[in-house]
């Protein structure tokens, strides 16, 4: 009898310990849900699906109905819209904004069978203004993003009213990165196997990160645990396809080039490449931030960006 009252203890406490692992993160999940709905009805944002030729991108959209004046942002490789939720407060009063989760990303569904290079997400990006009567925007993209911007800018000046490129991939690294240094190794630190991974990646995305509890960690980190192959999939066809260099000196829009210096991804030297070769191009530097300067410091990042923007009306 005491045994199996022992067994059943031990079956007991074995579920509860299962349920916690299996749970535990999804309730992390569940928590940045809310706590993103909560933030973005704050800031006046709202989701929205938007058809294009080949996906249902999953956006979010704000600003006054009368605004004169757009603003596009675009996540960087493997984030989401949600890296720009705060930044993006700043800019609703004033002018109407979309955030796109863009196809492998957030809330998009990943699609084998599409291209993820730089130039195809900038048409999609276009396709996206074109759904939504957009003719002309101001574009602001992050890493992966600022590569996207940068090609909307070259593809087609006209529609781009200007472009602010925040810590920008597309041009090659004088001095390599951490990043660079370990795919140069044959490791790529996207591409997470355990929770162990995904911290050590973590720390390497920004300097100064905004302070998340472990569950939602873990979430996270399991998320590009589950994602790993497609997100293999998208960096295969992005990563150092269609480099810019050596068409810097085309760009005919205002640009404007931010950068942390503190950035383990993308290294400060890449700033220099940018603006040396954007002709006007202005830069500001963070020497206390990393690769996600509009997420480590919205406020700040948001108002330089603002500056900039009404020098270009």
């Amino acid at each position: 009898m005491k045994k199996s009252i022992l067994f059943l203890l031990v079956a007991v406490i074995a579920g509860i310990a299962v349920w916690s692992v299996v749970t535990y993160p999804r309730i992390g999940g569940e928590v940045l849900t809310l706590a993103s709905r909560i933030e973005t009805t704050l800031y006046g944002l709202h989701p929205s699906t938007v058809e294009i030729s080949d996906s249902n991108l999953m956006t979010w959209q704000g600003g006054p109905n009368d605004a004169t004046e757009t603003v596009v942002m675009i996540h960087g490789y493997s984030a989401d819209k949600t890296v720009w939720m705060r930044f993006a407060s700043h800019f609703t009063d004033h002018y109407r904004v979309l955030i796109v989760d863009l196809p492998g990303h957030g809330e998009t569904a990943f699609d084998p069978a599409i291209k993820y290079d730089s130039i195809s997400q900038a048409q999609r990006v276009f396709q996206t203004m074109d759904s939504l009567g957009i003719s002309r925007a101001h574009v602001v993209g992050n890493s992966m993003g600022g590569f996207i911007a940068a090609q909307m800018a070259l593809l087609n000046p006209d529609r781009v009213q200007s472009a602010t490129l925040i810590d920008a991939a597309g041009v090659a690294s004088p001095t390599p990165s951490d990043m660079e240094q370990l795919l140069a190794a044959g490791s790529n630190p996207f591409q997470i196997h355990n929770r162990a991974e995904f911290d050590s990646f973590y720390a390497m995305t920004m300097a100064q990160p905004p302070w998340l509890p472990r569950m939602i960690l873990d979430y996270m980190a399991d998320d590009y645990i589950a994602r790993r192959d497609s997100l293999a999939h998208i960096f295969k066809d992005f990563h150092q396809v269609d480099f810019l260099d050596a068409r810097l000196s085309e760009f005919t829009v205002p640009v404007l080039v931010m950068w942390g210096e503190r950035d383990r991804l993308l290294h400060l030297s890449m700033a220099a490449v940018w603006t040396n070769g954007v002709s006007n191009a202005e830069l500001v530097t963070y020497p206390e931030f990393g690769h996600m300067p509009m997420l480590e410091a919205p406020a700040q990042s948001a108002g330089d960006v603002l500056t900039f923007l009404a020098k270009h009306r």
